[in-house]
C-alpha cells in the first residue's frame, strides 16, 4: 500500500509543468494586477498628448509596450514608468516615435479642429485624456481609440478625410457597447 502512495506522489511531483530557471508561474490575479498598473501609470504620463498612441500586452511578469508618440521622452518615460511596477520584471519598448514633419504638425492641428470641432463629436472633447487619438505620419491619418456608436465612429473617419492634406485615413476607432 506505501509503494502505491509513493509512486502516486512521484507521478503527482513529475506532471507538474516544468519551469525555465528563474521561471515561475503567474497567477491571473497577478497578471490583472499588472495590467490595471501599466493602464493607471500610462495614462499619468505628463507628455501625453492627443496626437500619441499607447498600448501594452502583459505576458507573465514582461510587459511589452507598443503605439506611436510624437515625443521621445513619452517613449522613454513610459518604459521608466512600467519598469517600476511591482512585479514586472521585463520591459519591451516597441513604441514607435513617429519622424518630426511641419506637415504633419500641420495636419494634426487642422484635424483636432475637424474632429472635436465637429458638433456631434464635442462630447469627446472632455477631460484630459481624449477618447478618440489622431495619429499623423507622413500624411497618413490612423483614429485609434473609442467611441459611443457607430455613427460617432464614420461621422469620425468622414472629418478626417475631409482635411487638405491627408493621403489617407485608417480608421480604427472601437465602439463601446453601454
Amino acid at each position: 500500500m506505501r509503494l502505491r502512495y509513493r509512486l502516486l506522489f512521484m507521478l503527482a511531483v513529475f506532471a507538474t509543468p516544468i519551469l525555465a530557471a528563474g521561471q515561475s508561474q503567474v497567477s491571473d490575479r497577478a497578471v490583472q494586477r499588472i495590467q490595471k498598473e501599466v493602464l493607471h501609470e500610462l495614462r499619468m504620463l505628463p507628455y501625453l498628448t492627443v496626437f500619441d498612441n499607447l498600448a501594452y500586452k502583459v505576458d507573465g511578469y514582461k510587459v511589452t509596450l507598443l503605439g506611436q508618440v510624437t515625443n521621445p521622452v513619452v517613449k522613454n518615460d513610459a518604459e521608466k514608468a512600467v519598469k517600476s511596477i511591482e512585479g514586472v520584471e521585463e520591459v519591451d519598448n516597441q513604441i514607435e516615435v513617429l519622424p518630426p514633419s511641419p506637415m504633419d504638425n500641420r495636419l494634426r492641428r487642422v484635424l483636432f479642429r475637424a474632429i472635436y470641432g465637429f458638433p456631434s463629436l464635442q462630447k469627446y472633447d472632455m477631460g484630459v485624456i481624449k477618447p478618440i487619438r489622431i495619429i499623423v505620419k507622413n500624411g497618413h491619418v490612423t483614429l485609434e481609440g473609442v467611441v459611443d456608436n457607430q455613427t460617432d465612429k464614420d461621422t469620425a473617419g468622414l472629418r478626417a478625410n475631409g482635411v487638405s492634406g491627408v493621403f489617407s485615413v485608417t480608421n480604427n476607432l472601437q465602439v463601446v457597447k453601454s
